[in-house]
């Protein structure tokens, strides 16, 4: 790809995407070299000498007070840089952990591939910031992550939390969703199974009627 020839292509993780000492690195992407890498598999774009990645995956508009989920991408000096699947990046400040971290050893508190349950503290153009300031933020620990569409996240939490509770204490796991459509599942491994399964049966029928009972009979062994 070329500064002439702008048209997007999809590239996978660890792909160069151009040469040239002109470009600079924007979301999802780093600079090795003379060459811009790809960060994620999506559709790099260059605009100007800036290239970036746009997911492909669904899509996520970030809202202040959001609560999502992330996987730390790297550490910077002054905090953490967190893949939520958006179309920005997005960065937790040192100052935004719960307690004190130490900035030579921001390892110590979360590293590269850690997960943590964060809440947007802000939206400005190009970037997001983070914060674990609050009730049940952090890092999470063991479990396993999923993906769905983002839109899908209201039918899996249901009113006032009612199907993803009947979720929890059908397979007694924990489950914690991010509203960018990652979420999280923690118990035996067949209640992990079965949780995600669950889930996913509810975002292929969230339009349909009855879905609570469709839910119940699929957690109780019965089609």
């Amino acid at each position: 790809m070329t500064k002439e020839n702008n048209t997007r292509k999809l590239v996978v993780p660890g792909e160069v995407i151009v040469s040239g000492e002109d470009y600079l690195p924007g979301d999802f992407t780093r600079k090795e070299g003379g060459e811009i890498i790809a960060g994620k598999y999506g559709l790099a774009d260059i605009n100007g000498r800036v290239v970036k990645i746009i997911s492909v995956s669904g899509i996520f508009e970030p809202r202040r007070g959001n609560n999502i989920l992330g996987r730390v991408t790297d550490l910077a000096f002054s905090g953490w840089m967190i893949d939520i699947d958006g179309p920005y990046s997005a960065f937790l400040p040192i100052m935004e952990s719960p307690r004190f971290v130490n900035k030579n050893n921001l390892h110590e508190f979360a590293n590269i591939g850690d997960v943590i349950n964060a809440k947007i503290l802000s939206v400005r153009r190009g970037s997001v910031d983070l914060t674990l300031k609050g009730r049940g933020l952090g890092k999470l620990e063991g479990g396993r992550i999923i993906k769905i569409n983002p839109n899908k996240v209201p039918r899996v939490i249901g009113k006032e939390g009612s199907m993803v509770n009947l979720i929890k204490d059908k397979t007694q796991t924990e489950i914690t969703i991010g509203q960018n459509g990652y979420i999280w599942i923690n118990g035996d491994i067949e209640g992990m199974k079965k949780a995600e399964d669950a889930i996913n049966l509810v975002a292929k029928e969230s339009t349909s009627s009855g879905l609570t009972e469709i839910i119940e009979k699929f957690l109780e062994g019965k089609k």
